[in-house]
């Protein structure tokens, strides 16, 4: 992906995803060291409200509706829950009203565990809640792959002539 083709390939994903698990592990890693030191019933609460607010309701309406079609709601519930924006503005907010504590790190293992072991990223309103492939974008992948196969990128190279 780059600032003038706003899509990944199969492997760019996926090296985005394994950034995203060291980060995970990072995080981990971290939260285990300092175990005794966490605040359980708000590393649970914190970990939690992420989904209760962002996905669950978005979830429920998807699964229960017959056309699939969802208010743009819920849609913007679940990209401002599972934003790295806000949950560090909710960090922020905690560290200048209780100070900084190692609890915090439930957020960032919610939020690297989502992209990293699900590969959820920020939902497009124009894609199904659920993941489900697109048929345009299936078309795209196919001719995308079907190009680079052939060793050369989808459409022209350049659209300048030389002299």
């Amino acid at each position: 992906m780059d600032a003038k083709n706003l899509f990944m390939t199969r492997n760019t994903y996926w090296l985005v995803r394994a950034e995203y698990g060291l980060g995970l592990l990072v995080a981990v890693g971290l939260f285990f060291r300092h175990l005794g030191q966490i605040q359980w019933p708000a590393a649970i609460g914190l970990f939690l409200y992420i989904d209760l607010i962002g996905y669950i309701p978005g979830a429920i309406a998807y699964h229960r509706s017959k056309t699939k079609q969802l208010s743009k709601a819920y849609y913007v519930l679940y990209n401002l829950m599972h934003s790295m924006v806000t949950q560090g503005l909710v960090a922020l907010a905690w560290t200048w009203l209780w100070g900084a504590q190692w609890t915090l790190l439930v957020l960032v293992i919610h939020l690297f565990g989502d992209r990293a072991l699900f590969g959820n990223f920020i939902k497009p309103f124009g894609l199904h809640f659920e993941p489900q492939a697109d048929p345009a974008y299936r078309r795209f992948s196919s001719e995308f792959a079907a190009a680079s196969h052939q060793g050369h990128p989808v459409g022209p190279l350049s659209t300048t002539s030389s002299s």
